[in-house]
């Protein structure tokens, strides 16, 4: 659970005075109390500061520096503090635990603890014992002993606890790489994997911690009921002949005991954490007392065994808690009477009786319970006994005779008087219900904040409590093994010796020792329990991973998460409703399991990644252990149960999408982030070893966007469209251009980059942003196009909008601006889009009905003209539109065979379209071409000639506008106006009879035809052809394409000179002209589309 921080300088005593009532500092914020003194430091620039790991903004406000020693670097000490300041603040903090210490005080009043003081020994070691050892030992260790045989349990303990020490070296070398605050498992995986892994495998711990507080509950409830105060059941289980009747009333007397005890503890932890702080050396010295007196019975049955004896009916184990003797008759006086035992399998008088035919032909025989260490009994115990739920428990070695072979009929006979399996055994079964009794190796590195030296108790005090564990555990296998019968072993609540616990028949001096010291073992363990999961679930709501966490994070005045507490409780219930003991361990197992995998996943990513961070102090671990870890973590979780791995897998994935989809944005310097670092740097050195193939070719676009006066994206609608053409895959970089010097923009750079990143996000387009800026949109522009992308992931294709008011512009930047990205794509051999009328295109939330997406193939130019409807057609509003593909025949095509064979190339191409062959036949040059191209000149020619200030160009491009548009002569005024800027126009007598010529010319009315042809030959016959053919082009377009929901044409090549930019702005602007939805395609050189598998 994250920890506050509170600095406290040791020289300042204004902010920290000592209290004379308690002689605790007190301070009254958590923020560093540092005198800044009466001299104020000069302001830096207006970047803000980050801030540091060990100071806040607020300390390098009052670092000011007078001295000249270092006058060199004072500039830099508003934003850089000096050593000194820097390693005076790092000696003199401390931090308080959060829900550990007491905060009796007012919210606002911290106590500012100066040093923790707790040691290896006190802060690591005996907490991980205490939780560690419980009540599997107490209530399930013997059971699973005599039903797995020493053999199958030596390799269960083995395992579970080779897992834990492999987890305990992983958790060591996290833990000393840098200060953990606490928080334990969930601190350390959620920084080191990242917010996702972290809040699931954080909400997995919690709900294992959860349910071993159930588990600790039912623990505490079975040890009062079956061996402190048998009279408490209020569902009278001893008055019941029938097994399955008298375990229905065992689990209701469970629920009901369980849930009142939940009750207590929830309320005992309500009211505060600091009682159960004062229990817990009682607690721990239960444990001790339990194991010692366990340890000190077996080394007295090597001397005498105790008097307890187990009675057997041929082979098999009664239970003795009906009976007295162990006989079927007994003399009483000078007659031979029945026994109780006899009473229980017979009917009617001894002489005049009807007996089990299993009673009448075996013998009853009694043995010792506890034979001791020198019997030999350990050779009987090595194997183990598995059965079905209602197996008899059987002494092999014991003469019987049976009655019969069928294994139905043996269960026949009076069941409630012989020793039976309660529930079914296997081995994964028994590895389910032991691992619970491994898991508490966290309660170290939980209370990080508490240590005097955290890096060097956790690892030392971690890996010994573990390996003291791993041998009390080991041990007592083998001396349980050798010391306790068999029959006795596999009696799980101890019915065959009165119905006592099994471990106290071998305790010394007495059982009370073991049943009392565990009874509170099993308490201390569920108060921790209940203690440590709200507080878990707390630091992961406080950290607002997932938004319907936050009430949990919330907490009352003395720190105490209330809200956390209560679900917490609501869900132990659920452990206490399932009332079986051996139920609820395989659960908790799963989730411990899911915890520990992800500690060594985590130690072994940054191992790999040899991240320069990853410098622990611990330095006995390897990424092959922690590996080994992973995988017995995740072998034991199949092990134990395969569905319950499934489940509990299926639950950690869920919260990871949750997280992931709500969009926790969290930057930890998680070792996830470095491997995605790895892994792109990987991927990117492969993709440059050689140019993708043409099947795996698809559009890698940078969107050249145009930012307004205020720095929003002005045609968002060109984001809609990639989003569109893209599908969410392949790359996009998405870029814009500023002007001017970066020194002096560099803030609105920064603004320009998060409106279009604001922009991308309303329109779903997924990919990279950056934003430029440069001397002029010419050169930033280029240097976009040259350098966006890295390495291998580098755009192949330019996307940007048709400028389409760039006759009215101010001056010819725009269409020069616009055809020099042409000429540089061209040359950079990638493909170019131009998207006319970019603010008609539908939206992503639109859906387009019946239309048609035109493609109207002129040229080959690699076949993305062919792909680009394809690709569009896969998003949802597109997907109903048709292809339909056009192209033109000249004279001497067979426009028929044509038509058959671009049917057969789509055909081999698998794309479903349309095919139309236009004929188009040659014709001479009509009057509107050349009109066309006159005026297109004419306008060049002025534009060359005239270095026209900005009225001027107005006034020059009305004045052509009028001359071809309007049949009626235009007024003529002889007085020059200012300009807007009042700035007067100086007439030169050149211009002066220039103009006048022209203004004549303009308030003539329109000439005839015929009279026009003389300025017709001495047109540049180039551009007349090109004009006539963007005419006649056009013309087609509009006649079969007008309604068609997006048109495709081939764009033409720039002009390969810089003299014909407004020429080629008005061929393309004829071609486009009377269509609403145009995309230009110029393909980049390379065929993009295969008719090859």
């Amino acid at each position: 659970m994250p920890t506050n921080f509170t600095v406290v300088p040791v020289e300042d005593s204004a902010a920290a005075s000592p209290d004379p009532e308690d002689g605790v500092e007190r301070v009254q914020d958590d923020e560093v109390a540092v005198d800044s003194g009466p001299e104020t430091c000069a302001e830096g620039d207006e970047s803000p500061l980050e801030d540091s790991p060990f100071m806040s903004n607020s300390d390098h406000e009052s670092s000011c520096y007078d001295g000249k020693n270092m006058a060199l670097f004072e500039e830099e000490m508003d934003s850089n503090p000096m050593v000194s300041s820097l390693l005076n603040k790092l000696a003199n903090y401390t931090n308080l635990t959060q829900g550990v210490v007491e905060h009796e005080e007012a919210e606002n009043d911290r106590v500012a603890v100066k040093s923790p003081q707790m040691g290896t020994f006190i802060g690591v070691y005996l907490p991980c014992m205490q939780n560690i050892l419980g009540v599997i030992l107490f209530l399930r260790l013997t059971w699973i002993v005599g039903t797995a045989g020493i053999v199958g349990s030596f390799l269960i303990v083995f395992m579970c606890c080779a897992c834990t020490m492999l987890t305990a070296i992983s958790m060591s070398a996290i833990a000393t790489n840098g200060v953990v605050p606490a928080g334990g498992s969930y601190y350390m995986i959620s920084r080191s994997l990242g917010p996702e892994f972290g809040g699931a495998v954080g909400l997995c711990f919690y709900l294992g911690t959860t349910f071993a507080g159930s588990m600790y509950i039912l623990g505490t409830i079975e040890i009062l009921l079956m061996y402190i105060v048998k009279s408490a059941a209020l569902f009278g289980m001893n008055d019941l002949t029938d097994p399955e009747e008298k375990t229905k009333a065992m689990l209701n007397n469970m629920r009901v005991y369980g849930t009142c005890c939940l009750a207590f503890m929830a309320l005992l932890v309500f009211v505060g954490v600091k009682y159960v702080n004062k229990l817990a050396l009682v607690f721990l010295s239960c444990v001790v007392l339990s194991i010692m007196a366990m340890y000190t019975g077996v080394i007295k049955t090597a001397i005498s065994t105790p008097n307890d004896t187990v009675c057997l009916l041929g082979n098999r184990s009664l239970q003795n808690g009906n009976f007295e003797v162990c006989r079927k008759t007994e003399m009483r006086g000078n007659e031979t009477q029945p026994t109780q035992l006899w009473e229980l399998f017979c009917k009617g008088s001894l002489h005049n009786s009807t007996c089990d035919e299993y009673f009448d032909l075996n013998n009853v025989t009694e043995i010792k319970a506890i034979p001791g260490l020198l019997s030999g009994v350990i050779t009987e115990n090595l194997w183990g006994s598995y059965g079905p739920s209602g197996m008899l428990v059987e002494k092999k070695e014991q003469p019987s005779i049976s009655v019969s072979d069928k294994t139905e009929e043996r269960y026949e006979s009076p069941a409630r008087t012989y020793v039976v399996n309660d529930i079914a055994t296997c081995f994964t079964l028994l590895v389910g219900i032991y691992f619970p009794s491994v898991t508490g190796i966290m309660a170290g590195s939980n209370r990080s904040g508490d240590l005097r030296d955290a890096q060097r108790s956790i690892p030392i005090g971690t890996i010994l409590a573990i390996a003291t564990t791993s041998i009390i555990y080991i041990s007592c296998v083998l001396l349980f093994g050798a010391s306790i019968e068999g029959v006795v072993l596999r009696d799980k609540f101890g019915e065959s010796v009165k119905s006592s616990l099994v471990l106290g028949t071998l305790a010394w001096p007495s059982k009370w020792v073991i049943i009392i010291g565990s009874f509170f073992s099993c308490c201390g363990a569920g108060l921790q329990s209940l203690t440590g999961a709200p507080r878990l679930l707390q630091a992961i709501a406080r950290d607002k991973l997932m938004p319907f966490l936050q009430v949990f994070g919330h907490a009352k005045a003395n720190g105490e998460p209330t809200w956390a507490l209560l679900l917490t409780a609501a869900i132990c219930e659920i452990g206490i409703l399932i009332a079986s003991l051996d139920s609820v361990a395989p659960i908790l197992s799963m989730f411990f399991l899911m915890c520990y995998l992800f500690v060594n996943l985590a130690c072994a990513v940054q191992t790999l990644l040899r991240t320069p961070n990853w410098r622990p102090r611990f330095k006995f671990y390897h990424w092959t252990l922690s590996f080994l870890g992973m995988s017995l973590c995740l072998s034991l979780m199949f092990i134990s149960s395969w569905y319950y791995a499934l489940t509990t897998i299926l639950i950690a994935g869920c919260i990871y999408k949750y997280i992931e989809y709500s969009g926790a944005e969290k930057e930890w310097g998680d070792g996830i982030h470095g491997l995605s670092l790895n892994a792109a740097r990987y991927a990117l050195i492969k993709l440059e070893e050689a140019p993708p193939h043409t099947k795996n070719w698809r559009p890698q676009v940078l969107v050249l966007l145009k930012l307004d006066s205020d720095l929003v994206v002005k045609h968002p609608r060109l984001l809609s469209f990639t989003t569109q053409l893209k599908a969410g895959k392949g790359l996009t970089i998405v870029s814009s251009v500023l002007e001017g010097a970066y020194m002096n923009r560099g803030a609105d750079a920064k603004l320009s980059e998060q409106n279009v990143k604001a922009a991308m996000s309303a329109e779903k387009s997924k990919g990279f942003c950056h934003v430029v800026v440069s001397s002029n949109l010419r050169d930033g522009f280029s240097h976009l196009i040259q350098t966006a992308g890295l390495g291998g992931m580098k755009h192949n294709t330019v996307l940007i909008a048709w400028p389409a008011n760039w006759k009215q512009k101010e001056n010819p930047i725009t269409w020069e601006n616009f055809t020099e990205t042409v000429r540089e794509t061209t040359a950079a051999h990638q493909a170019l889009l131009v998207a006319k009328n970019i603010d008609l295109f539908p939206s992503n939330h639109e859906r387009l009905g019946e239309g048609t997406i035109d493609v109207w193939w002129i040229v080959h130019d690699g076949g993305l003209l062919m792909l680009l409807p394809f690709l569009l057609r896969q998003h949802k509003v597109w997907r109903k539109c048709k292809m339909r593909i056009f192209t033109v025949a000249q004279m001497d095509d067979n426009s028929i065979q044509m038509k058959k064979d671009l049917q057969m190339f789509l055909y081999h191409l698998r794309l479903d379209a349309e095919v139309e062959v236009v004929e188009m036949h040659e014709s001479d040059i009509s009057a509107f071409t050349y009109e066309k191209t006159l005026v297109m000149e004419q306008r060049s020619q002025m534009i060359k000639q005239m270095q026209l200030s900005k009225t001027e160009r107005e006034r020059e491009a009305q004045l052509i506008h009028d001359r071809h548009t309007r049949s009626h002569p235009a007024a003529h005024k002889d007085k020059v106006s200012p300009s807007p800027d009042g700035v007067h126009m100086t007439w030169t007598k050149e211009k002066l009879v220039s103009e006048r010529s022209r203004n004549r010319e303009a308030s003539m009315a329109v000439r005839d035809l015929f009279n026009m042809k003389p300025e017709w030959e001495s047109l540049n016959q180039s551009n007349v052809r090109r004009m006539h053919t963007a005419v006649k082009l056009n013309e087609a377009v509009v006649k079969k394409s007008k309604d068609a929901q997006l048109v495709l044409l081939n764009m033409p090549g720039p002009p390969k000179h810089t003299g014909g930019y407004e020429n080629y702005m008005e061929f393309l602007e004829v071609l486009m002209e009377g269509l609403d939805r145009v995309l230009l395609v110029r393909g980049g050189g390379r065929e993009v589309i295969t008719i090859y598998s």
